[in-house]
């Protein structure tokens, strides 16, 4: 009886039909928003728990990539979704707000919430800055187009969507081998370094039963993600909030929740591979396969195909984002202050954005 009075995230399981119900029934945008984000909550708590578990099988390199592409299914969904009617610069935004989210805001809250419990926390600096590495890669793939849009004049614009097209296949290949290098050549530098202070006095549940929880909170979370994001833009609107903000900010960090509040209870429990591998690998996910995936399928879901020309300020954001990790990541070593700095730097781009006019934003869609 104790235990169920004890405080919980789960308590909040019950939000998840009330925010069925509310949507059912055509409630407020406002109060489906908001039940549909306590709801996430529980499930990523879960999640968290289940990923935890498969990393105990797996190592921590295979355990962050399945958390990565879990919490990602939701928002592969959700930008489908958003394809299929058109919202193609919807789409970019979420794509950079996730990418920025992840490395600066889940990094940061990681490091931080690590660094105010242990003094230093270290990690295998080789496999952080192989990431990094990769970040670059990812960012070049931004940097191209939208030099080629801005560049290139007005014969440019016809040969954009093909551009794109024979980026996204040379992205989606790097991801490819970015797996081989993680999982297979040199798994080791991905690998934890024992630091973990879990929950060593329960058993580990086995791999299927993690593996099913973990499946299915994910796809719960993919139901409430596409509700919450189904009433996001009304709920913005009614709390003052322009599109362009709600995009990169706002659906990022619901989008991602799941993968959010993991990164922190790993650091938390000083296992910063862990933190890393989730944080770093699902900015990484997103932009060499999520992005270059959505491209190929816009030419078979959307009225107009996809292409990878972000905007200026979208291509800076995630290039200072880029760079700050890259600083941060490559000695190995992290502490509270370093957490702050990378949260330092996501508000000052999330004040950008909350304060830049749309038409700049929406001029390079």
């Amino acid at each position: 009886m104790k235990s169920l009075l004890k405080p919980s995230l789960d308590w909040f399981l019950v939000c998840i039909p009330a925010t069925l119900v509310a949507e059912w029934t055509h409630a407020s945008p406002t109060l489906i928003f908001f039940l549909a984000c306590l709801s996430i909550l529980p499930l990523a708590g879960w999640m968290g728990t289940a990923t935890e578990h498969v990393a105990k099988h797996t190592g921590e390199g295979v355990g962050g990539l399945l958390n990565a592409t879990f919490g990602n299914a939701a928002e592969l969904i959700i930008a489908l979704a958003a394809l299929r009617d058109g919202l193609t610069s919807v789409v970019k935004a979420s794509l950079t707000g996730s990418i920025i989210g992840n490395i600066l805001l889940v990094l940061g809250a990681s490091i931080l919430g690590g660094g105010l419990k242990y003094k230093q926390q270290s990690f295998n600096a080789v496999g952080a800055r192989v990431q990094s590495t990769l970040l670059t890669l990812a960012a070049v793939g931004l940097v191209a187009p939208a030099a080629f849009h801005h560049l290139g004049g007005p014969n440019a614009v016809a040969a954009e969507k093909d551009l794109s097209l024979e980026i996204s296949v040379v992205l989606l290949v790097a991801y490819g081998l970015s797996l081989l290098f993680s999982l297979h050549t040199h798994k080791a530098l991905f690998e934890g370094g024992g630091h973990g202070h879990g929950d060593d006095d329960h058993a580990p549940w086995s791999m299927t039963k993690a593996l099913l929880v973990l499946g299915g909170a994910t796809a719960l979370v993919a139901v409430v993600s596409e509700i919450l994001v189904g009433s996001v833009e009304h709920a913005a609107e009614a709390l003052g909030m322009t599109s362009v903000f709600v995009g990169v900010i706002v659906v990022a960090i619901v989008g991602n929740a799941a993968e959010h509040s993991t990164a922190v209870l790993m650091a938390l429990k000083n296992q910063m591979d862990l933190s890393l591998s989730i944080a770093i690998g699902s900015s990484l996910q997103i932009a060499l396969f999520v992005a270059p995936v959505l491209v190929m399928a816009s030419y078979f879901v959307a009225p107009q195909p996809m292409d990878l020309v972000f905007s200026p300020a979208e291509v800076l954001a995630v290039v200072l984002a880029v760079f700050i990790t890259y600083q941060i990541a490559a000695d190995g070593e992290s502490n509270w202050l370093e957490g702050a700095l990378l949260l330092a730097v996501y508000l000052i781009l999330a004040i950008v954005f909350f304060f830049l006019p749309e038409v700049e934003v929406a001029g390079a869609h």
